[in-house]
């Protein structure tokens, strides 16, 4: 039986996902739903209409076309070019207004993008194949061999689709491609066993220390990130630990101290890179019709984190800004 999965993006000449020249395989669905998450697409494993309001000549065929009535124009009330009065031949309800794919009721039939002749709406997620995948790869084996790079699994979340990542990984392995695996962490370890002896790096992203804090900015406890990553240090495996760091939730010295206690004490890893807040997925929240959690706060720049930099280099930690 052929081994399908869903993704949403494949990017290739990545050169932040691990060592050398990478081909990022980026995977839906996400146990998580971190408030700072610049990939909101990629949080269901279903896909998802997206609006690009630009593009959209607000011919209105989407609305009339679809058959659940999951398209409407937001704000609802009637709103009108300046050369358009109510009434008059062409005026529409929603000629300057944004429109909205309700998730709830979109059935995904596709009619809509048939009759948007303008790309104004597209669908974000589709299915694929390993054998796809990893003939895309085989493309890039030549940059992989003169740089160490190879394949990084992302997301979303790879552990998500476990059957998937596991045959991607076991091809990607067959063909003696360095393979990464980008991770939150909050999986089973069943899951984990399995994927292992595929696995040559992962990335591991750990939030925060504090459960109660970590619990109020992803939606989940912290108790089996840490032990999975217990876990995975145990198992010999190389490991970096990225931290984003989010203005007023982690990005106090005491949760940096914090952070490196724990990954100290686990002996084996050398590396902790920190990924400061930025404001490049706002736009998506518009276009799938999501409110932004982060609301108006601004991107951190490299100088706010130097000195939670100074404090994980103080414990001799290797340590990246960026990625």
């Amino acid at each position: 039986m052929m081994c399908v999965g869903w993704v949403f993006d494949v990017k290739r000449f990545s050169v932040h996902d691990g060592p050398g020249i990478r081909t990022t395989i980026f995977l839906k669905g996400c146990p998580l739903q971190c408030l700072w998450c610049c990939n909101p697409e990629s949080q269901a494993v279903k896909p998802r209409i997206v609006y690009w309001h630009e593009r959209c000549i607000h011919c209105d065929a989407c609305i009339a076309v679809c058959p659940q009535s999951a398209i409407v124009v937001d704000p609802p009330e009637l709103v009108l070019r300046p050369d358009h009065s109510p009434g008059a031949p062409g005026a529409s309800a929603s000629q300057a207004g944004w429109k909205r794919v309700l998730p709830e009721r979109c059935d995904l039939c596709g009619q809509c993008l048939e009759v948007c002749y303008a790309g104004a709406l597209d669908q974000i997620g589709r299915l694929v194949t390993v054998d796809e995948i990893l003939s895309l790869a085989e493309k890039d084996r030549l940059f992989y061999e003169e740089s160490g790079g190879g394949v990084t699994l992302s997301g979303g979340e790879p552990t998500a689709q476990p059957e998937f990542s596991l045959e991607l990984l076991k091809g990607c392995k067959q063909r003696g491609f360095h393979t990464v695996v980008d991770t939150c962490g909050q999986a089973s370890w069943d899951v984990w066993a399995t994927l292992l002896p595929y696995v040559d790096m992962i990335l591991y992203d750990l939030k925060e220390m504090d459960p109660a804090r970590h619990q109020q900015g992803v939606g989940v406890s912290n108790a089996l990130i840490l032990d999975n990553l217990g876990r995975l240090a145990r198992a010999g495996k190389s490991i970096i630990v990225r931290r984003p760091v989010i203005p007023g939730y982690n990005d106090d010295e005491a949760s940096i101290h914090a952070l490196a206690r724990f990954v100290k004490e686990l002996g084996t890893i050398c590396e902790v890179d920190l990924l400061p807040y930025h404001r490049f997925g706002r736009g998506k929240y518009e276009r799938l019709g999501m409110d932004y959690p982060m609301g108006e706060e601004p991107s951190m720049k490299d100088e706010e984190v130097a000195g939670l930099r100074d404090i994980l280099v103080s414990y001799g930690f290797e340590v990246k800004i960026g990625g």
